[in-house]
């Protein structure tokens, strides 16, 4: 294990502390701004390896990298029957024991004169947006970080315009080599194709793309067809005979399937972006991440299968920390320039707080999404009494949840446990 890739591995961790850290801040202004007081602000979990109290809020940091959180006063309501001047009922139900219990211990830290500064006390708008900030920081960072790789590093775009002639035809499966003698000559040799030459049309439909053009060949199949080129300046129709030969899918690299054939590469050029292609892939990359999300369950099947059964990781599944760590340092100590590493690393951290963004919506407790649709649900319910000219409801008691909440963490640390075992035994690796 080289030096650089256990910095690449400290390098990320630390561009997620601070991007964890940058989640709380999302939280912490807008509850600072709206009244609420709030007791503490804490990067990392487990014990207190330093902190400072400013005013009534104490800034800290933990010894375990993997979350963060800001302690606001009063998440939860009292129960509507709560009466200081009368005796308690007790609950001895194991479920409605724990709700009280959690109530007590958000209640506590509530001192006089703290009434109209509790959580579950602000208007349900005020609730959204404290919760909604953190993952909307997120979003933020991953725009951000983006358009640094885009606008700023650039990105290899595929023309199409002809790079290099294959002069000999190579199985799909095999290692690239040296032509021989023995070898069938390509169709695009045969033409006469050549290096520089912008294929503009094939069988009289334009190209625009080059993947465009790779599709068109591939479903013509064998036989005769005519490509429009235009070099130095000048248009030609060439004629070539394309011959069938196995691929690799382009829907599917791990798939090998037989297409029509001509024997070209594209010129590949590094080119920087306008801020309107960081919102197009800024689009494209958030739905693509909300669809495995929506089936993060069955993509877990195919962690523990990777984990105790051996088969292949899936480099677009799920990964945790120590996971996102290793592809740090992978980057790091690649045999690459420097500028390369640097937009691979940004661009690593960019998609982390895209999915840290998008994970903590999910409309269940203890994430951010579960308070934003407690507090959303609210809103519904005094709008829906306003109409009917009704008394304004009560709060809404998210306290109920609570045993699905704890249902949910479970779950979550599982999974955490599972990704984190996998990542150790059969990790995704970026090379190799």
């Amino acid at each position: 294990m080289s030096w650089l890739f256990v910095a690449g591995i400290v390098l990320f961790l630390i561009g997620l502390m601070a991007s964890i850290a940058l989640h709380e801040v999302g939280h912490l202004v807008p509850a600072k701004i709206f009244g609420v007081r709030v007791t503490q602000y804490m990067v990392g979990f487990g014990p207190t390896m330093w902190s400072r109290r400013k005013g009534e809020t104490e800034y800290g940091i933990k010894w375990i990298p993997f979350g963060g959180y800001i302690r606001m006063i009063g998440m939860l309501p009292p129960r509507p029957s709560d009466d200081p001047a009368k005796l308690r009922n007790v609950s001895t139900g194991p479920w409605q024991g724990m709700i009280d219990t959690a109530r007590e211990v958000s209640l506590e830290e509530i001192r006089p004169g703290d009434e109209n500064r509790v959580f579950y006390r602000k208007p349900w708008w005020q609730k959204v947006i404290i919760m909604f900030s953190g993952p909307a920081m997120n979003f933020v960072l991953a725009f951000i970080l983006f358009a640094v790789v885009l606008m700023g590093f650039g990105v290899e775009v595929t023309k199409t315009v002809i790079g290099e002639v294959n002069q000999c035809v190579v199985p799909a499966n095999a290692q690239a080599r040296e032509c021989t003698p023995a070898d069938q000559r390509t169709p695009a040799a045969i033409a006469g194709l050549k290096a520089g030459d912008r294929i503009v049309a094939f069988q009289n439909k334009p190209v625009t793309k080059w993947e465009d053009a790779q599709r068109a060949i591939r479903a013509h199949g064998a036989g005769p067809a005519v490509v429009r080129i235009e070099r130095d300046g000048r248009q030609m129709d060439v004629d070539i005979t394309l011959i069938a030969q196995q691929v690799r899918s382009l829907d599917d690299p791990n798939k090998i399937e037989t297409a029509g054939f001509l024997g070209l590469k594209p010129e590949i050029a590094v080119e920087r972006q306008g801020i309107g292609a960081v919102a197009v892939h800024m689009w494209d990359l958030t739905s693509r991440t909300a669809e495995s999300i929506v089936r993060l369950p069955e993509k877990m099947v195919g962690v523990w299968e990777a984990a105790f059964s051996g088969e292949e990781r899936d480099r677009n599944g799920p990964i945790g920390i120590l996971g996102a760590g290793r592809i740090g340092g992978e980057i790091a100590s690649a045999p690459a320039p420097v500028e390369s590493k640097l937009s691979a690393f940004v661009t690593l951290l960019a998609g982390f707080n895209l999915a840290i963004g998008l994970f903590n919506l999910i409309p269940l407790l203890p994430l951010d999404g579960g308070h934003i649709a407690g507090g959303l649900w609210e809103g519904l319910k005094r709008a829906y009494a306003r109409v009917l000219r009704r008394p304004a409801p009560g709060y809404v008691d998210i306290a109920k949840a609570l045993p699905l909440t704890y249902a949910m963490a479970f779950v979550m640390i599982v999974m955490a446990g599972l990704l984190m075992y996998a990542d150790l035994v059969n990790p995704v690796r970026l090379f190799g």
